[in-house]
C-alpha cells in the first residue's frame, strides 16, 4: 500500500517561512561612517548585531546614517559654541515590526503598535573647548508611551526615533541654545 503525503497547508508553511528568516544570522552591514561636525561626532557600533531587524544591510545603513546626522543636528543647536558631543549608538530597535510572513506588499510594511515601541541604545561624553569631559554616560533610551505624544516629525519614517533623541537632548544638554 503506497502513501501520498498530503502538502502542509499554506498557513503553516508561511509560519515555517517566518519562523526560519528569523532565525537566520544577518548579514553584516558595513560600517557607517561617523557623521562629524563642529559640535557633534556620531558613530555607530556594531550594527550587524543591532536588535531591529531589516530587509538589507543597505537599509539598515541608510536608517542608521540618517539618525547620526539627526543628532549632529540637533546637538548643534542644543550646544554652546566650544562645546561637543561625542555618541556612540550601540543598538536600536525602531518603532513597530516588519512582519515578512504577511502575504504580497504587506511583507514590507512596518506594523506599529503600543508593544512595539522605539528603543535606542547609546554612550556619550560631553567634551568643553578645552578638552574636559563635562558629562558621560550610557542611555536606554524608551517611551511606552509614544503612540500618545504628538509627532512632531510628521510624514518621516524615523519620527519616533527622532522623538527619543530630542528628548534624551533636553534631558541631558537641555533645551535648544539656537
Amino acid at each position: 500500500m503506497s502513501m501520498i503525503a498530503k502538502p502542509p497547508p499554506m498557513r503553516a508553511l508561511s509560519l515555517a517561512l517566518a519562523v526560519l528568516l528569523m532565525a537566520a544570522p544577518a548579514a553584516p552591514a558595513a560600517p557607517g561612517a561617523t557623521v562629524s561636525t563642529e559640535h557633534a561626532e556620531v558613530s555607530y557600533r556594531n550594527p550587524a548585531a543591532f536588535t531591529e531587524m531589516d530587509r538589507s544591510p543597505n537599509e539598515r545603513r541608510d536608517w542608521l546614517d540618517e539618525l547620526s546626522r539627526y543628532v549632529a543636528k540637533r546637538a548643534a543647536r542644543t550646544l554652546p559654541d566650544g562645546q561637543r558631543l561625542l555618541v556612540t549608538i550601540t543598538d536600536v530597535q525602531r518603532a513597530g515590526r516588519l512582519e515578512p510572513w504577511r502575504p504580497g506588499r504587506l511583507s514590507d510594511v512596518r506594523f506599529v503598535r503600543d508593544s512595539t515601541p522605539p528603543r535606542i541604545d547609546l554612550s556619550f561624553q560631553l567634551v568643553s573647548a578645552q578638552g574636559a569631559v563635562l558629562k558621560e554616560g550610557s542611555r536606554e533610551l524608551r517611551d511606552i508611551n509614544f503612540l500618545s505624544r504628538a509627532a512632531f516629525h510628521r510624514g518621516d519614517v524615523l519620527s519616533y526615533e527622532k522623538n527619543l533623541i530630542d528628548a534624551w537632548l533636553r534631558l541631558d544638554l537641555g533645551p535648544p541654545q539656537r
